[in-house]
């Protein structure tokens, strides 16, 4: 089929995209890596859960095609309670996922592991160690070995998106329109919830419709843990407070 036309995508501080308009009046989105296999099993295994996300029309040799979605950032919590409950369904499966994923340069390990708190310690916090300065290390180590403590050692396993902040929620119309960019592996579903919030705030309805397990609210600043480390190593000093202060709030 030709190509028509096409532009850069504006977003994504790791990886552009490009819109492609072909002959026949279809739109699709491209992106090139070496890991565009891996988000387009995500991207499948997020479609196959019931929930919307851009159909995969390629994915291969370092590109991956898929459909172009329409967005005008009405949002829709309702709809996204909904799905993230179709998507976060319980599921026979160990917590991880087959194969690692990254953020640009930034590694995600995800070797399957069946205690939860084991595999957040190991696989989301401590990998950062040797990464950010000795006093932040210090302060992640001691957290990991109280987080049998903190967490459920076996919530049930659940799908997630892995990087839901709202950049990668396309609303259209007051609906959920896809979720996109994601770097999923199975966990404990307040992880998305976590990632949810960080940089948005989303209404109390959208929690109550949730009706996510007692002490969820003291579990966030674990989760949110990962996400703000990620962001001291990628985009430098200025997350360093950020991740001083969820230290504090959690006293590690």
């Amino acid at each position: 089929m030709a190509v028509t036309g096409g532009r850069k995508l504006a977003g994504g501080d790791l990886g552009g995209a490009a819109l492609v308009e072909l002959a026949d009046g279809r739109k699709l989105v491209a992106k090139g890596g070496p890991l565009v296999e891996r988000e387009a099993d995500m991207l499948r295994a997020i479609a196959a859960s019931g929930v919307p996300a851009p159909e995969v029309h390629h994915a291969a040799d370092g590109l991956l095609l898929m459909d172009h979605v329409e967005a005008d950032g009405a949002k829709g919590w309702d709809s996204l309670a909904e799905a993230l409950h179709r998507l976060h369904a319980p599921r026979a499966a160990t917590y991880g996922w087959d194969v690692d994923y990254a953020f640009g340069p930034l590694a995600i390990p995800n070797t399957p592991q069946d205690n939860w708190p084991e595999f957040w310690a190991r696989h989301r916090l401590l990998c950062h160690g040797e990464k950010v300065d000795g006093s932040i290390t210090a302060r992640l180590e001691k957290l990991a070995k109280r987080l049998s403590e903190l967490l459920p050692v076996s919530p049930p396993p659940a799908l997630l998106h892995g990087d839901l902040w709202g950049g990668n929620v396309l609303f259209h119309q007051g609906k959920l329109a896809a979720l996109i960019d994601p770097a999923s592996y199975v966990g404990h579903r307040e992880g998305d919830v976590a990632m949810l919030t960080l940089f948005d705030n989303p209404p109390d309805s959208f929690f109550d419709a949730l009706d996510l397990e007692a002490g969820w609210r003291e579990r966030l600043p674990i989760y949110r843990l990962w996400p703000l480390l990620v962001h001291l190593r990628l985009f430098g000093h200025s997350y360093r407070g950020s991740v001083v202060s969820a230290l504090d709030a959690l006293g590690a």
